[in-house]
């Protein structure tokens, strides 16, 4: 065990024999995200590096405090990516102290949030083979491996995907990656909102290499990817206008991490008293009647609204749909900023969340309401 692993074993040791509790700090990019934050800052940055990298096995294993750049940074240069493009909120921003935001692995895998490619790769969970996570008994475990047949049993390792920190620091991970895609197209049409929900509905019931889709106002805009002769087909089928190569990166990479026009819009609305919904939907579902601006994502499984509406109307809408309504962005989190879950799944998080940290170590209230 390193210096940088022990000091926060001895550190999680200290705040479970005096009650505290602890807020695991990676590179800060998404503090906004979730429950409240609460607790002593634990900081991971200096549990950095990468252990391992196979580009013959798709795999990469790396420390939770690893900058998330620097991991990709490594894969580009092997001609290989994290398909599942993770946003990389406030990249080359600072705190309120003045440290450098740098989103990290280990944030990456906690938050287990994924860029416009989603609906076709699949999400941060079906990357991950296997963890080392340091509980709340300041216990180092491992899960999983770095082959996909060495996951058997209760997955936990997929499990801290999404999980907020709340069972432990993700101390390292390893990760299947894959190659880039040998060919991208991105392309352009002009539709009302139903029109494209119809559409890529179509398309998406086709032997078509349709990566990624956004929506919003007015305009469609549609992300090919695969081999050559497949791109250049399925654009004949298709048709609409091509985007030159860097503005389409330019535009890709502004929707991944939030820095387009919409999203820069939808943050000074939220300083204005507004808040920034996501609401994952079956992808055919119509239009939804609900105030502000919207974008769509995912085929339309994934719809961003900007709004002022009371948090019972959007997560109504969303229920009524056959999906759910989180707070991603907003001042006000009294309403929570998850879905209400059915008293089963709370009580099953809950043991969950209990079985790794019984003492309430890693800030309960991030993920659920503290019991």
């Amino acid at each position: 065990m390193d210096d940088a692993l022990q000091r926060l074993v001895e550190q999680v040791q200290a705040a479970r024999a005096d009650k505290r509790v602890l807020d695991i700090r990676g590179g800060g990019t998404k503090a906004f995200y979730g429950g409240p934050v609460a607790g002593e800052p634990l900081h991971v940055r200096a549990l950095a590096g990468i252990s391992s990298y196979e580009p013959s096995e798709l795999v990469i294993t790396a420390r939770g405090g690893t900058p998330l750049a620097e991991l990709e940074a490594t894969l580009a240069a092997q001609g290989q990516c994290l398909p599942f493009e993770p946003p990389r909120f406030g990249e080359g921003g600072s705190d309120g102290d003045g440290v450098p935001l740098r989103g990290t692995v280990g944030g990456m895998v906690a938050a287990g949030l994924a860029g416009p490619a989603r609906v076709s790769v699949g999400g941060v969970r079906d990357y991950v083979l296997g963890a080392k996570l340091l509980n709340g008994r300041a216990e180092l475990l491992a899960f999983g491996g770095t082959v996909m047949k060495n996951v058997a049993g209760y997955d936990v390792s997929r499990s801290l995907a999404g999980s907020m920190g709340v069972l432990g620091v993700i101390c390292e991970v390893s990760l299947k990656v894959l190659p880039m895609p040998p060919a991208t197209l991105t392309l352009r049409l002009e539709a009302d909102q139903a029109a494209a929900i119809r559409r890529l509905n179509e398309w998406g019931g086709q032997p078509l290499p349709l990566n990624a889709s956004a929506w919003w106002d007015g305009m469609l805009v549609l992300r090919l990817a695969g081999a050559g002769a497949a791109v250049r087909s399925a654009h004949e089928k298709i048709g609409g206008e091509v985007i030159e190569a860097a503005l389409a990166a330019t535009f890709w990479n502004g929707l991944r991490d939030h820095r387009d026009e919409f999203f820069v819009g939808a943050a000074k609305a939220v300083d204005s008293g507004a808040a920034l919904w996501r609401l994952s939907v079956p992808p055919t579902t119509a239009p939804l009647k609900l105030s502000g601006e919207q974008l769509l994502e995912w085929g339309g499984a994934q719809r961003w609204i900007c709004t002022t509406a009371p948090a019972s109307v959007l997560r109504d809408a969303a229920q009524h749909a056959g999906g759910h309504a989180v707070l991603f962005r907003g001042h006000d989190k009294s309403a929570g900023a998850f879905a209400p879950q059915t008293p089963a799944m709370a009580r099953l998080q809950r043991e969950l969340q209990r079985a790794f940290d019984p003492a309430g170590v890693f800030n309960p209230g991030r993920l659920l309401p503290a019991a």
